[in-house]
């Protein structure tokens, strides 16, 4: 069984994210058995920022969040926007990540005035260093329309076809991708 994590993108007091995040893992595991998914809230993992030193208690997180990425199959990050980009969190958190992520695939969930559609190209940016393939069908929630007042999380029925779409494809790759990397240890 596949094993997808669900990164959630966002430390920000009032976030969003958390809504998006459970919405789609509730969404993910309603579908069928084709993996198993599991929320990673950076909230858990107070990673210092790369080339701070680290007290011991860091170093523990550091290879927690190292461990855990390692563990899974294919992700899906929940990421808003900000400045045309992801969050300062979650680039700090991936920075600290190589042979973890390599040869795995991932899809993308953003929230945000566009629906964080930016934050999507700077992640595959920053993913394709990483050897990460991530998919093309993503979901975009716009804090416009999707959430009432801007805060509470009421997505349009139109998402589910997208959201479908990109994980059966993070699924899919994460299937082959893990083929490959299997292989590549014998």
């Amino acid at each position: 069984m596949l094993k997808i994590g669900i990164i959630l993108g966002s430390t920000r007091e009032g976030r969003n994210g958390e809504a998006v995040a459970n919405w789609v893992h509730d969404f993910a595991n309603n579908r069928n058995d084709d993996a198993t998914y599991e929320i990673i809230d950076l909230i858990d993992y107070s990673l210092p920022f790369l080339g701070e030193a680290a007290s011991e208690t860091q170093q523990a997180t550091i290879k927690a969040w190292s461990e855990k990425m390692d563990s899974l199959d294919g992700y899906i990050f929940v990421t808003p926007e900000y400045n045309h980009a992801i969050s300062a969190v979650l680039k700090n958190a991936l920075d600290y990540l190589k042979p973890e992520l390599s040869n795995k695939a991932a899809g993308f969930v953003g929230y945000g005035s566009l629906g964080g559609v930016r934050a999507h190209e700077n992640l595959r940016l920053i993913l394709g260093e990483l050897q990460v393939a991530d998919v093309r069908t993503a979901l975009t929630f716009s804090i416009m329309t999707d959430f009432e007042n801007m805060s509470v999380f009421k997505p349009a029925d139109y998402h589910a076809d997208n959201a479908n779409g990109m994980l059966d494809q993070v699924v899919a790759w994460s299937g082959a991708l893990k083929e490959l990397r299997e292989k590549a240890t014998v």
